[in-house]
């Protein structure tokens, strides 16, 4: 049964994205103006950035009272950040992206259309038949081949069904987030959520993509070998975790 998206809110966890914020608030507002939706929140939730980022976000506050900025002075961290945010949230269905332009925010409403035909969760996906990235810069071809082993080796490990595991560009209804709250700390929270989502029997979909180049500012993921490995080790031993807790049945 078909329930048409008429209300989201959108998060944006932030730290450091001085350089891309403002822009990434217009786009946003105009990507859901533009495609009908004109009941939106937009929640800035910055991890008290160094180049002020909540305090450039909050002077684009242009849109009648649709955007909220949040300055966490403690317990920093990507997944603290977004549960900060989902508790900021006043609608039912909820967004969050990363803030460098990779996740273009035209890309939201697919996502709001497909949970309009029934699906609990829709995951913008570089990896499923359509998608695509491009990454640049420092770091930028490793991180990519990097990216995409681990994708592989965590459909194997875990669900062959599924194909980007660390997307984080995802829209969902606040029931999922109530029967499956995230954990972890940064980009594992992902894996973790979408292979419990899964074991729990939510419909989930993913839809096609292109990952574009972050426009200003730099990696939080690392732009090294050492610092992809260590951001690796997080991932695998949550992979691992997840298989023997759905063996054990601890999901």
């Amino acid at each position: 049964m078909s329930d048409a998206v008429t209300q989201v809110s959108v998060i944006m966890p932030t730290l450091n994205e001085a350089g891309n914020i403002a822009a990434l608030i217009r786009r946003t507002a105009c990507a859901l103006e533009g495609a009908g939706f004109g009941d939106f929140e937009i929640i800035v939730v910055d991890d008290n950035s160094a180049d002020r980022t909540w305090e450039i976000a909050g002077q684009a506050n242009d849109l009648g009272g649709k955007l909220k900025v949040i300055r966490r002075r403690t317990n920093h961290g990507l997944t603290a950040s977004i549960c900060e945010g989902i508790d900021a949230t006043r609608f039912e269905v909820i967004v969050w992206m990363d803030c460098d332009f990779s996740h273009p925010p035209e890309r939201i409403p697919q996502l709001l259309y497909m949970l309009g035909q029934g699906f609990d969760v829709a995951v913008n996906s570089r990896y499923t038949t359509g998608g695509g990235e491009d990454r640049v810069g420092k770091g930028g071809y490793l991180q990519r081949v990097l990216s995409w082993v681990l994708n592989w080796s965590v459909r194997f490990l875990l669900h062959p069904s599924f194909s980007d595991w660390t997307s984080g560009f995802i829209a969902v209804r606040r029931g999922v987030l109530e029967a499956v709250p995230l954990r972890g700390d940064y980009g594992e929270y992902f894996i973790d959520f979408i292979f419990r989502v899964m074991h729990r029997k939510f419909r989930v979909c993913e839809l096609p993509y292109f990952a574009l180049p972050r426009q200003s500012g730099e990696s939080k993921t690392g732009t090294n070998l050492m610092q992809y490995v260590a951001r690796g080790r997080k991932y695998f031993s949550t992979v691992f975790r997840l298989r023997i807790d759905s063996m054990i049945g601890w999901l």
